[in-house]
């Protein structure tokens, strides 16, 4: 009979064995996500990999916890995978609800931490010339490297040390919209299936190990 002791046990199990894998799916989108948008440092996508990293130690804790019956380990487990799914909808939603202000604002910012290597293969990957169209200087974060040495960014029409390539906010806008969408859509699909886990391991608690003695409570 499912709902019973076995088959809760076995769902939890299975279940956890889930979380495991979509910790490395939200890891490896994170990362996708981060290395399409070159040179732009997101936060809010670094926090659905940070996400996944929990996501993955919760779910071995969830697992010996089931394995076992184990009160104090499945206790801790569910009040921890209720908290990540707390923090994992919110930067789900986070991630949903940016706009392309904000988008520019997070590049932008990004854009200012990171060195001037990173910025060339920036300006190299997709043909762009600094992050906007105004003029920086090369002690400013915003400053880019000469564009003029890189036979990939600039045409052969240009003026003097001028590159005509557009700014790189301009080329890198639809890759960082697509990549807050995947982070956004895939952590808010799975925070759903924990809730669930929660749910499940709450009723797994409460009920008795037939293979215990009958006259004790779990």
């Amino acid at each position: 009979m499912c709902g019973g002791f076995t088959c809760t046990k076995n769902t939890l199990t299975a279940l956890n064995v889930l979380y495991i894998i979509v910790g490395f799916i939200l890891i490896s989108v994170a990362v996708y996500g981060r290395e399409s948008a070159l040179g732009t440092n997101l936060p809010i996508i670094s926090g659905i990999m940070t996400c996944g990293v929990f996501l993955i130690m919760v779910a071995i804790l969830g697992l010996f916890g089931a394995i076992k019956h184990n009160q104090v380990m499945l206790f801790f487990y569910m009040i921890i995978l209720f908290m990540l799914f707390v923090v994992q909808f919110g930067i789900a939603c986070a991630c949903l609800g940016v706009d392309m202000q904000e988008q520019e604002k997070l590049a932008e910012e990004g854009w200012k931490t990171v060195s001037m290597s990173v910025k060339s293969k920036v300006q190299k990957a997709f043909s762009c010339c600094g992050f906007d169209n105004y003029e920086h200087n090369a002690t400013d974060p915003m400053g880019h490297p000469e564009c003029i040495s890189d036979p990939l960014c600039c045409s052969e029409s240009k003026t003097g040390s001028m590159c005509v390539c557009p700014p790189c906010m301009s080329k890198l806008q639809s890759t960082i919209d697509y990549a807050f969408k995947l982070c956004g859509g895939i952590g808010l699909f799975y925070s759903f299936t924990e809730f669930v886990g929660v749910w499940l391991t709450v009723r797994y608690r409460n009920q008795k190990d037939p293979r215990a003695n009958p006259s004790a409570f779990l």
